[in-house]
């Protein structure tokens, strides 16, 4: 398939506003319901999603599923299922604006760990950027200033688990295809979901039915989304317009949750943001070399 960048970019702000979508109505629901159901449901129709598109792909569902490692494919899907419910109780106790303004350091994470995981050399200035990054999530935390929420600490975690997840994703890419790795993310968390999550089933008002299969609708397209934006673009082209996101997520926590946007989150989400992008700019240069 040819380049094509305008197109990933837009696939990219599509699959951006799909999964701030996705995080709004988890907020509703898990409000409404316990987080572990909300997550086994949306799990659910993730699995079915990744079973249809390996039917679709060369040699069918067996070519797609057979691993070279599936502990490690395992442990992914395992541990992305956990983080996502971590960031959900995160919505439902923290705010939609502040959960998503810590969880953006998660690029530095992964920059940080990839040195004692996967053994890479992070040069000074990208450890300069992440070191500027964590000053920008400490104003955004601003300890010592207000009474310090502990339910920060469920957004720091959910951004150390996506930033192992990450890394765990590149180890796992060395032996197997990137189809191979999202059927796994999907089963193997569809799996888990439901040993943690059918204790803890209740009965849905008629209404939040519609925003269960809403829920799921947008995870779906936002992954449909996203597969389509890096099969038309380059990832060094498209990644930064990931962080539209946090925009639209901004957005929905203001307009429709009464979140309010503090002067810290701004100046921190910047300092934040902008760190981030460096680090993934010196990481496409180094690698360009």
């Amino acid at each position: 398939m040819q380049k094509n960048w305008q197109l990933g970019i837009i696939f990219m702000i599509l699959a951006s506003s799909s999964f701030a979508i996705q995080d709004g109505i988890s907020r509703y629901l898990a409000n409404e319901y316990n987080v572990m159901m909300v997550v086994m449901i949306r799990y659910w129709f993730f699995a079915v999603f990744v079973i249809v598109l390996a039917t679709r792909k060369p040699g069918g569902l067996k070519t797609v599923a057979k691993t070279r490692q599936p502990i490690l494919q395992i442990a992914r899907g395992m541990l992305l299922a956990l983080e996502v419910c971590v960031i959900v109780l995160a919505f439902t106790l923290l705010g939609l604006v502040e959960s998503h303004a810590i969880f953006a350091c998660y690029p530095l994470l992964v920059t940080a760990l990839s040195v004692p995981i996967l053994g890479e050399k992070v040069g000074w200035r990208r450890w300069l950027a992440i070191t500027v990054g964590f000053i920008g999530v400490l104003i955004i935390l601003q300890p010592g200033v207000n009474v310090f929420s502990p339910f920060a600490f469920l957004a720091l975690a959910s951004a150390l688990m996506f930033a192992l997840y990450s890394l765990l994703t590149r180890l796992a890419s060395k032996r197997d295809t990137t189809e191979t790795s999202f059927f796994w993310t999907g089963v193997s968390g569809a799996v888990t979901m439901t040993v943690l999550g059918v204790w803890y089933w209740e009965p849905i008002e008629t209404v939040d039915y519609f925003w269960m299969l809403f829920l799921c609708s947008t995870a779906i397209l936002g992954h449909y989304f996203l597969i389509r934006c890096y099969e038309a673009s380059e990832v060094s082209v498209v990644q930064p317009f990931a962080y539209l996101q946090l925009i639209f997520v901004t957005i929905i926590g203001v307009l429709v949750f009464n979140e309010t946007l503090e002067l810290n989150i701004i100046l921190g989400v910047i300092i934040v943001v902008t760190a981030g992008l460096f680090t993934f700019y010196r990481s496409n240069k180094v690698t360009s070399l």
